[in-house]
């Protein structure tokens, strides 16, 4: 009998890049768990999905006014990342709203129709990354705040796993698996250490509002749903960006 493939970073880095984007990547050796092992470098991949949008922000504010440069900026991630997260936001945002109890709002969140809350916390979402990264002060600095939101955010995933039990047999955990203690402390780490890179002295306060926020969801979502589903985890991703950038935002202010 064959023994199965030792997995290596470059495996991982790409089932971890296939996963969150949609970019026309190798496709990676599925093996159990292997996604879970993988979150790792979900700060990684974060970083190179805003380092894509950070781009289009430099080259934009250059020719455009800071409004409609964010907007290209966070338009580029959304498509790099196939609204994957966004999606995420929108259900756990229609299923947290929906009168009735645990089993309700999870049928709710399982239908592709987005209703009034869905809709609103897209706006929300979009509306506040836009108008906190219009306040950057240089190119740069939009490049650097855009790598860091999108790393920490990341980041929070793993860790909302290890606080929160899967709301469903059949949902993300029991699906990909979930990543075991040290898997979440790495990816912690390397999204501080990215921070860290993109932002200087504003990390801690990014990092601060990125707790908080991913935090508020994690609270919610163990009260009304009972755990966590993969929507639950788009929802924390968008809660931490959108605080990092947030929290940007007050310092250049």
């Amino acid at each position: 009998m064959t023994e199965p493939t030792k997995p290596t970073l470059l495996s991982e880095l790409l089932l971890a890049a296939g996963f969150l984007t949609r970019l026309p990547l190798p496709a990676a050796a599925w093996r159990e768990g292997g996604l879970a092992a993988s979150m790792r470098l979900f700060p990684l991949v974060g970083a190179g999905i805003g380092l894509g949008g950070g781009l289009v922000f430099l080259a934009a504010e250059a020719l455009l006014p800071p409004l409609p440069a964010a907007l290209l900026a966070v338009l580029a991630t959304v498509l790099l990342t196939g609204a994957l997260h966004e999606d995420g936001l929108a259900d756990t945002a229609d299923g947290l709203g929906a009168r009735g109890g645990r089993d309700t709002r999870l049928e709710v969140m399982r239908d592709s129709r987005t209703g009034a809350y869905g809709v609103l916390a897209l706006l929300f979402s979009v509306g506040l990354r836009v108008a906190a990264l219009a306040a950057a002060p240089s190119g740069l600095a939009g490049l650097g705040a855009l790598v860091a939101a999108a790393a920490l955010s990341r980041a929070m995933v793993p860790a909302a796993m290890q606080v929160m039990a899967p709301a469903r047999a059949d949902g993300l955990g029991a699906g990909a698996g979930v990543p075991h203690a040290g898997v979440a402390a790495q990816a912690a780490v390397l999204g501080v250490l990215l921070a860290i890179a993109g932002l200087g002295l504003a990390a801690p306060a990014a990092v601060l509002a990125a707790l908080v926020l991913a935090g508020g969801v994690v609270m919610l979502a163990r009260r009304a749903l009972g755990g966590f589903t993969g929507d639950v985890l788009g929802a924390v991703q968008q809660a931490a960006e959108i605080g990092v950038l947030l929290a940007v935002a007050g310092a250049w202010a």
